[in-house]
């Protein structure tokens, strides 16, 4: 239930003002129909978290647990300094238009995701845990948490939250995480 939580919620305060939530305001305003949008999203997300847990998983069958810990901590402090940074959408994340609302979400979402600190914090978050399925589970509902009120409302929430303000929460828990990965918490966890 830990790596659920957890999951759930250093994704959904990463995502805001990510670059895949910038991208859902942008299919949201370009195409007005947010039910295609929204299952899109999701599929694309549990494809992207999916692939992205097995490979934390791989990486714990790689390492012993003392040099894990090390990998882990220190990815976790760097996901919190990632957090700070503001992302920003490229032109070419939205030029897939012409494949309909549900399949160019699910692409654009997809390729946007691919190496973004989600999808990062998601391996990490396997490899610390040990759990793909809880893991995945709550990067997924991170995801959804964050972007589905992107979608239906938009311009009426972007005004509205402090983007500072919950980097800097989401950036404060990733350096828990880390500090407490390298003092050894999660020891029974074989982390």
């Amino acid at each position: 239930m830990e790596a659920f939580l957890v999951s759930t919620g250093i994704v959904a305060l990463a995502e805001i003002g990510d670059k895949t939530q910038l991208l859902a305001f942008v299919l949201a305003a370009r195409f007005r129909r947010p039910l295609p949008i929204v299952a899109g999203i999701f599929v694309a997300t549990i494809a992207n978290h999916a692939f992205a847990a097995a490979i934390g998983a791989w990486i714990t069958s790689l390492m012993g647990p003392e040099i894990l810990r090390w990998v882990l901590g220190a990815s976790f402090l760097a996901m919190a300094a990632w957090t700070l940074v503001p992302d920003k959408l490229d032109d070419d994340d939205t030029e897939l238009a012409r494949y309909g609302v549900f399949l160019t979400t699910l692409i654009a979402f997809f390729l946007a995701e691919m190496g973004d600190k989600t999808q990062v914090a998601t391996v990490a978050l396997a490899a610390r845990y040990h759990g793909i399925v809880a893991v995945v589970a709550g990067t997924t509902l991170g995801m959804m948490l964050a972007n589905v009120p992107a979608v239906y409302f938009g311009d009426r929430i972007a005004n509205q939250v402090s983007l500072k303000l919950v980097h800097g929460i989401a950036a404060l828990i990733f350096a828990a995480l880390g500090v407490a990965t390298l003092l050894g918490a999660g020891a029974s966890l074989g982390v």
